[in-house]
């Protein structure tokens, strides 16, 4: 009896001294699980978040005021003579406006000098175009934006990120501005090899969109259609009606009595728009052309073409002289992977009046973009410098540049 009690006695604190352990070790492992999940999002707001701004910006601005412009018209009574109706025919527009909100992290190279004391969205820093970064890691812009121009509303956006290493480049952008027409989205990713401290060679593949199907002009087909005869299929008026235009016949007798015809144009809604066929074809026939050309383009998908780039950057700073000169080129070996390649940039010259010809070979072609900064403090007094940047994608040109001569009194 007395070994079985000292049994269970035993047994209990056994039991016991295991729950013990148990719960120690659940509560070290809580504790290990709170301090790793800390350092997880203190990695993440040192990574990614620190040293970033957001930011929250807008600008009002004044219209553009044009000119005044008046015209007369006929008094509603009809006669032409009775005194006419002055029209103010004058644009007239609302105020212009921007304003948007975003979230940068971009490292400025030693000659970038923050120009205000804080973000608008509106900056432009040279890591955006240049291969190389001035520090290791990640940056990124993410920015959104509405404005208004002239009554006319856009919406625009710019999502950039980038990480750097001192072996590799890889980059991701997407790029709207709507008062220019520029829609664009690329990523890239290159080896790095640096030569020294102050030059570094780069390559790789970049993937880049394009919306506009250069060379193909739809209305300039359609026009150009004829049947066996030689007779166009689509005569010019016949845009007109395809819009729910409609031309009238008339005839009337001049005072020498010369009978004069032609026709007049009404518009959807029964207005006249043109008292002539000339004058239908002169005004109106010309947005008509514009707006069916949009409409055929709209139907066409996005391209997307990959292309090997190779690049350079060379970079030096003193507070005196300072010279930062980068460049990638787009081989002319590019391959689309997205939309109809009938109609990509490799077609852009083999459209003619009856569409494609047959049996032409695709265009390769060239890219480009370069950009240097240059300053030299002379003096004390004196200093020079020059800045620009060049880019060449398609049949577009994007360039801008600055030069001058500084002199402190």
């Amino acid at each position: 009896m007395k070994q079985l009690i000292t049994l269970i006695f035993i047994l209990s604190t056994l039991n016991v001294s295991s729950q013990v352990i148990d719960t120690d070790k659940k509560l070290e492992d809580k504790i290990v699980k709170k301090y790793k999940a800390k350092d997880f999002f203190k990695n993440i707001y040192k990574d990614i978040f620190k040293y970033s701004t957001v930011y929250v910006a807008g600008n009002v601005d004044n219209p553009k005021e044009n000119p005044k412009d008046y015209f007369v018209r006929t008094n509603p009574d009809g006669n032409l003579y009775t005194p006419p109706v002055v029209v103010d025919g004058t644009d007239y527009y609302d105020f212009d406006y921007r304003y948007g909100f975003g979230i940068r992290k971009l490292a400025r190279f030693d000659y970038e000098i923050k120009g205000k004391h804080y973000y608008d969205g509106t900056e432009n820093n040279i890591g955006l175009s240049a291969p190389n970064s001035p520090v290791d890691g990640l940056e990124y812009t993410i920015h959104y934006e509405k404005e208004r121009s002239r009554d006319d509303v856009f919406t625009n956006h710019r999502y950039f990120v980038k990480h750097s290493g001192k072996y590799h480049i890889a980059k991701l952008e997407s790029r709207k501005q709507g008062k220019v027409d520029f829609n664009y989205k690329s990523a890239e990713l290159r080896a790095k090899l640096p030569i020294g401290k102050k030059l570094s060679l780069s390559a790789g593949a970049i993937y880049r969109t394009h919306l506009r199907p250069y060379g193909y002009n739809p209305v300039e087909i359609w026009l150009n259609e004829t049947d066996e005869n030689g007779w166009p299929i689509n005569p010019w008026y016949s845009l007109g009606f395809q819009y729910g235009y409609d031309d009238i016949y008339y005839t009337q007798e001049d005072q020498n009595g010369n009978e004069i015809s032609d026709w007049y144009w009404v518009n959807p809604q029964g207005e006249v728009v043109a008292h002539t066929d000339l004058e239908f074809r002169d005004t109106v026939f010309a947005d008509l052309m514009n707006r069916y050309n949009e409409e055929i383009w709209s139907e066409l998908d996005t391209f997307g073409v990959v292309s090997p780039i190779v690049g350079f950057d060379v970079y030096h700073y003193k507070r005196n002289f300072w010279l930062h000169a980068f460049g990638s080129y787009l081989l002319p070996f590019h391959k689309y992977v997205q939309g109809d390649e009938s109609f990509s940039y490799l077609n852009r010259n083999n459209w003619g009046l009856g569409g494609l010809r047959e049996d032409v070979d695709l265009e390769q072609w060239e890219d480009w973009q370069a950009g240097i900064s240059f300053g030299w403090k002379l003096s004390k007094n004196i200093g020079v410098f020059v800045e620009g940047e060049y880019t060449r994608f398609w049949d577009s040109e994007i360039y801008q540049s600055s030069v001058g001569i500084n002199f402190r009194l």
